[in-house]
């Protein structure tokens, strides 16, 4: 941007022109108020023979309050200028013109005036001054352009044409006079149409149709015509704008509704093919939503017409300051949307994004639950609180307000709000301003730091000692899911107790069909034994066994042979003669010890690949400690 466009805008817009004041310093300019002569910029021009190119500044009388509202590289405290009033201005290829336009019109509306009046005294020489003095007041008007009002009317001009430009009244001068000739010609030429096209070079801030010859009007109303029914053909930039004026003034349209459904269609149709440029799609996005919120058009339609990067900041601040009520997905995305892509490109994500995502969520709400400095938890540390500020809507637009707005307060989402009150607009929301963001990248760089050591990725980070506040958040994290991994390590077993009974049917039956009939002669006189030898056995108080060894664990349902076959595994002796003295399968076995003891360990003690049984090393000492810590029998 040059100061040239500025010098335009203002003149455009303000009717306020470039002035030189000094004819030793060429380079020093001032735009002022031409009703009061105060100064609204100093503009600078300084040739740098070192670089070749000339160096463009400007002061602007726009509040210092500005630089804190608007956090762009090319504004810094006033270069000339003294005073809390102004504002420095770098003019180069980073300079946005909205941002400047805006603190230009800030600095002309700060210092405008409701108008004045003369006051001629009517005494002249040789009159009674003990008369009466009559004064007259007369109002200011500006005087129209050469020509204008006494136009012959042209035959070759369409009738249509020579009436709208009848209707012009030059009134003030002023921009909002301008916005309403604009409003009261558009309505009266809504239905017009025309077929002369004009494909000329036009290019103007703020045009509307007082400012273009009848050549130029019809060429627009030409191609108007072609856009209402769906052709979408490159024009003029100045002339695209004036369509988008007569929408956001109801031209044309249906409803409110209708207007934004048109503006969209406007967009697919003209930008996304590649006419227009950025600048253009960005003023429609702004007055899409502002013309939504003036016209109390739903939240939900509002929000599909607004600036999708706008938001998504909404969307992340929303999510941020409510992380419980929201999934790991949805947290980790709002962290991106501020901390920029190192969280993204983590080596974390590219081992396992679930996971990587799942753990710096869970910081995020840790440190949020837990974090509170100076009456501050972490979302407000992180991004402050919301606050209001004065809003102009649709102040860069030629837009006619017919009526002051009523009292209003209009909810965008759950981070935005706009309040009317006595027509004056304030937007209440979070301002990047105010962001910590050195504090919500220290919480994230020390989690992806240790994150990173604990998944054992590599491409590990420096620690940073001013990261220290938030190593207790991390460390509970990691600690958490530690003890996650621990639980799901561990074998999930579900025995069926009624599933057992069965089993052991069926070994019998095995069993049985295995052996001849002297073993199971055998078998019957051993079992016959055992029972005399428990028939035998003394009997405590109360029914209890005597408790002469202390292997033996009442609390323990573990019958005397597998009793003695776990004893065995714990020496680490052979089991097989036990098992074929009492004809006992290793598998069935081992069901039997493991089903015993789960009640006391909560898992298999023994493991059994169908011929061998073995001892689960983890939980010997558990084994030993229930049978009174003794392997001796």
């Amino acid at each position: 941007m040059d100061l040239s466009d500025l010098t335009a805008y203002a003149e455009e817009k303000f009717h306020i022109q470039e002035q030189h004041k000094w004819n030793d310093f060429p380079g020093f300019s001032v735009l002022a108020d031409p009703n009061t002569g105060k100064w609204v910029a100093l503009l600078m021009r300084q040739w740098d023979s070192d670089s070749g190119t000339e160096i463009q500044r400007c002061d602007i009388k726009c509040g210092r309050r500005s630089l804190f509202e608007m956090s762009e590289p090319y504004l810094s405290l006033p270069f000339r200028m003294k005073g809390q009033k102004w504002v420095g201005v770098i003019f180069d290829n980073r300079t946005k013109p909205e941002v400047v336009f805006r603190l230009f019109d800030r600095a002309v509306y700060s210092g405008e005036q409701q108008g004045y009046t003369i006051v001629l005294d009517e005494t002249r020489p040789g009159m009674d001054r003990t008369r009466p003095k009559y004064t007259n007041v007369y109002q200011d008007t500006a005087l129209p352009s050469p020509g204008k009002q006494f136009s012959v009317a042209d035959p070759a001009v369409p009738d249509k044409i020579q009436k709208m430009q009848r209707l012009y009244e030059y009134g003030d001068g002023s921009f909002a006079q301008k916005c309403k000739n604009f409003y009261r010609q558009g309505k009266f030429m809504e239905d017009y149409e025309d077929d002369e096209a004009w494909n000329g070079i036009y290019r103007r801030y703020f045009p509307t149709y007082h400012d273009l010859n009848v050549r130029q009007l019809r060429g627009y109303f030409t191609w108007r015509t072609r856009v209402r029914k769906g052709g979408f053909s490159p024009i003029a930039t100045s002339l695209a704008y004036l369509y988008l004026y007569e929408l956001l003034n109801g031209i044309g349209t249906d409803s409110p509704e209708d207007a934004l459904k048109k503006m969209r269609e406007f967009e697919t149709g003209f930008l996304d093919s590649g006419i227009g440029d950025a600048a253009m799609r960005k003023n429609l996005r702004r007055w899409m939503l502002e013309y939504a919120v003036i016209h109390d058009v739903p939240a939900e339609t509002a929000r599909k017409y607004a600036d999708p990067v706008l938001l998504e900041k909404d969307v992340s601040l929303a999510v941020l300051k409510d992380p419980e009520g929201h999934t790991d997905e949805e947290v980790f995305a709002a962290l991106c949307t501020f901390a920029g892509k190192k969280a993204e490109q983590s080596p974390v994500l590219k081992k396992d994004a679930a996971r990587g995502k799942h753990l710096f969520a869970a910081v995020w709400r840790t440190a949020s639950e837990a974090f509170f400095r100076n009456g501050k938890d972490l979302f407000d540390a992180c991004f402050g609180e919301k606050r209001v500020f004065s809003w102009r809507p649709l102040a860069n637009a030629v837009y006619w307000e017919k009526q002051k707005h009523p009292d209003t307060d209009y909810a965008l989402d759950k981070t935005r709000i706009y309040h009317c009150r006595g027509g004056v607009w304030q937007e209440e929301r979070y301002d990047s301003l105010y962001f910590d963001r050195k504090r919500l990248h220290a919480l994230l760089h020390k989690a992806d730091r240790e994150i990173r050591k604990y998944l054992k990725t590599g491409h590990y980070l420096r620690e940073n000692p001013d990261e220290a506040w938030a190593a207790p958040y991390v460390e509970e994290v990691l600690a958490d899911e530690r003890r996650s991994e621990i639980e799901a390590a561990r074998p999930k077993i579900t025995i069926n107790l009624s599933d057992l009974a069965q089993i052991r049917q069926d070994a019998l039956l095995t069993r049985d069909s295995l052996l001849t009939e002297e073993e199971m002669d055998g078998a019957w006189e051993d079992g016959g034994k055992q029972q005399q030898e428990q028939a035998q056995t003394p009997v405590q108080p109360h029914g209890r066994p005597e408790q002469s060894s202390p292997e033996r664990n009442p609390s323990v349902p573990l019958d005397e042979p597998y009793r003695q076959i776990l004893l065995a595994l714990l020496h680490g002796e052979s089991v097989d003669a036990r098992m074929k003295a009492h004809h006992l399968m290793p598998s069935v076995a081992a069901d039997t010890i493991n089903e015993a003891l789960f009640d006391e360990i909560g898992d298999n003690v023994l493991e059994c690949d169908g011929n061998t049984i073995t001892v689960v090393e983890d939980y010997r000492d558990d084994i030993l400690q229930i049978f009174g810590g003794k392997m001796d029998e």
